[in-house]
């Protein structure tokens, strides 16, 4: 698949599944809405229920209080009178609560006001009538009586609850169809949300089995190219190994070729010391005879003066061949380098347990003396124990801690710190001094082979941190610098804590 189909697909799908969580949101808040309403509409049809149901509670309060009147007119029992006061003590409760759930209602608070106004009059007649007879007028309670049956304030107060009942019925119908109305939009909106879920919900097994066939395609070919990957990979290595083996071989036999000429050079320069020699002591007797023939007296046993012209001469002699066996030496030393570094490339390194800070304290006790001479001291602090080639580390350390020595400011006492950390399986050591520091410009030159940095007034070639860098590559780490002039200089090295049989040799 090329990389505009996978961004079209990409993108299809980020569409694909922008659209279903807007759809399903919608769904959500639509579904959410309708059944809050339906379930406020069903409140509503609750209330209308209740409304009616206080209305026939108050009616039949009214007309408890009447029958029992009338009772207790026609009989004098004691029960009709209580069933009286209690019906009477029930008629003014009912009628507040009715007034506080018909408030809603401007038409039905308007009701009430003339039901309580009707209800009032005839609590008045009720106790008139009581009290006639508790008098013992029973004539004149009968004859009120029969004046309400006249005035029909009963029938008002029945009139006026009829009303009101019949405004409750009408809004029952109305708010139980409002009620079925949002319980089947809320069903509905639940259908289809349900079913565009299930649709998306397929479409989007459909996209992942897609995918996934797309996925196994995929891998099934960047298998195929690992494989061929790898076998590349291991001619190219092997080619690489037999190129490193051939220049390893290469710079020793030119290393050991070059050795034979330059001893046959050392050979004839002090030789050529020898014949000088010679030479300027025939020069310095010749010039010591005299006139006569008769050498003069030397200066002393063994011993020729030159004058003039034949003292420079021999002078010069002496200096051409001092800078010949300096530079004899020098590239002897270079020879001997680059030796070494062949035979350390050919070594194969042996992984084993390591006392780290053992093993520095070692090295530290080999350049006591030159700290010593340097007023340096040395701290090593916490170090991490680690499985490595105890040789290739004993050189790196030997290196650094040598170089941290020579290179310290002069008049300075010098101050050399060794420290050591873990992370993520690695081993981190830093070597840092107070010494002379490094120009950030010459961080990558002091790794070069034969390259060296700053003022040249200590003796070396430019291979030792080329070397180091080499040993730590070989050992599966990494190597960096931290310095500014004049501000000390920080080595970092980072090796594997368990360098194993898989990864060993595998600069070579």
């Amino acid at each position: 698949m090329t990389a505009e189909a996978q961004r079209r697909r990409a993108f299809w799908q980020i569409l694909l599944i922008a659209a279903g969580l807007l759809i399903l949101a919608v769904i959500s808040a639509g579904s959410v809405y309708l059944v809050n309403k339906a379930r406020e509409d069903s409140k509503w049809v609750v209330h209308t229920i209740e409304v009616e149901n206080q209305i026939n509670s108050l009616l039949l309060e009214i007309r408890r209080a009447e029958s029992s009147a009338r009772g207790f007119l026609l009989t004098q029992a004691e029960g009709f009178k209580i069933d009286h006061e209690k019906a009477v003590e029930a008629i003014v409760p009912a009628l507040d609560k009715l007034t506080r759930q018909s408030g809603d209602n401007p038409a039905q608070r308007e009701n009430v006001e003339k039901l309580s106004a009707a209800i009032e009059t005839r609590l008045g007649q009720f106790a008139q009538e009581m009290e006639f007879i508790r008098q013992g007028q029973p004539d004149k309670a009968a004859a009120l009586i029969r004046e309400v049956v006249s005035t029909d304030a009963t029938a008002a107060i029945t009139r006026i609850a009829t009303g009101m009942i019949q405004e409750e019925e009408r809004l029952f119908r109305l708010r139980s169809e409002n009620a079925d109305r949002s319980q089947t939009f809320a069903a509905s909106m639940t259908g289809i949300g349900s079913g565009l879920v299930v649709l998306l919900a397929l479409i989007s097994t459909w996209l992942v089995r897609r995918s996934a066939r797309a996925r196994d395609e995929a891998e099934a070919r960047l298998r195929d190219a690992n494989v061929n990957l790898e076998s590349v990979v291991d001619e190219r290595t092997a080619d690489l190994r037999e190129a490193n083996d051939e220049i390893q071989r290469f710079a020793y036999i030119v290393s050991h070729d070059l050795r034979s000429p330059l001893v046959n050079i050392m050979g004839f320069t002090s030789e050529l010391e020898e014949l000088g020699g010679d030479i300027f002591h025939r020069i310095g007797s010749l010039a010591h005879v005299s006139a006569e023939g008769a050498p003069l007296a030397p200066a002393g046993p063994g011993e020729i003066v030159l004058d003039g012209a034949d003292k420079q001469l021999s002078e010069d002699f002496s200096e051409a061949l001092g800078f010949i066996k300096t530079s004899i030496a020098k590239m002897d030393r270079l020879i001997s380098a680059i030796l070494n570094l062949t035979r350390e490339g050919r070594r194969e390194f042996q992984p084993v347990k390591i006392d780290t800070r053992e093993m520095i304290e070692a090295v530290v006790s080999t350049l006591a003396h030159q700290a010593a001479e340097a007023q340096a001291e040395i701290r090593l602090e916490p170090l991490p124990d680690i499985v490595s080639d105890r040789l290739a580390l004993e050189q790196i350390f030997s290196n650094l801690i040598d170089n941290a020595i020579k290179y310290l400011k002069s008049g300075v006492p010098g101050e050399i710190r060794i420290r050591g950390r873990t992370k993520l399986g690695y081993a981190i050591f830093e070597i840092s001094d107070n010494g002379r520091g490094i120009d950030p410009k010459d961080h990558q030159r002091i790794f070069d082979l034969f390259r060296r940095a700053g003022t040249q007034d200590k003796p070396g070639q430019g291979i030792g941190l080329a070397h180091v860098r080499a040993l730590v590559r070989r050992l599966g780490g990494t190597m960096s610098v931290s310095s500014e002039l004049n501000a000390g200089s920080t080595f970092t090295i980072t090796l594997p804590i368990a360098w194993n049989e898989s990864n060993r040799n595998a600069e070579r």
